[in-house]
């Protein structure tokens, strides 16, 4: 699996060779990021195995997002078995340049004052 960030968003992309592509689930539930999907094994008693090193079964794998992810519009596809994930940043989460007013513009402050007799 990797992952980076790419202007306003995260890609997430994973391996996930000879998995069926209708067993591949990508969820997110309470800030969780679940990825899961199955590979069946090969079903050929006959043959003399003399290297068996692909695994199969059940795959899950989990990320902690965090608050900064705009979870609704999380996005996925499954091509030539990689899935890439597509994780935007939250609007409330970006970097935002903050206007610094200066002069005639400021806006002015007024103070009590107690006077002390």
């Amino acid at each position: 699996m990797d992952l980076c960030k790419i202007g306003d968003h995260y890609v997430l992309t994973a391996d996930l060779p000879g998995v069926d592509p209708g067993s591949v689930d990508v969820n997110v539930d309470n800030g969780t990021l679940t990825i899961s999907a199955h590979r069946t094994a090969r079903s050929d008693e006959s043959a003399q195995w003399l290297a068996n090193e692909r695994f199969f079964g059940n795959f899950r794998r989990q990320l902690s997002l965090g608050d900064g992810i705009e979870t609704s519009a999380i996005s996925a596809t499954y091509e030539n078995g990689v899935l890439t994930v597509t994780i935007p940043i939250a609007e409330r989460a970006k970097p935002r340049k903050i206007e610094v007013a200066h002069g005639a513009d400021r806006k002015s402050i007024e103070t009590n004052t107690v006077d002390a007799d």
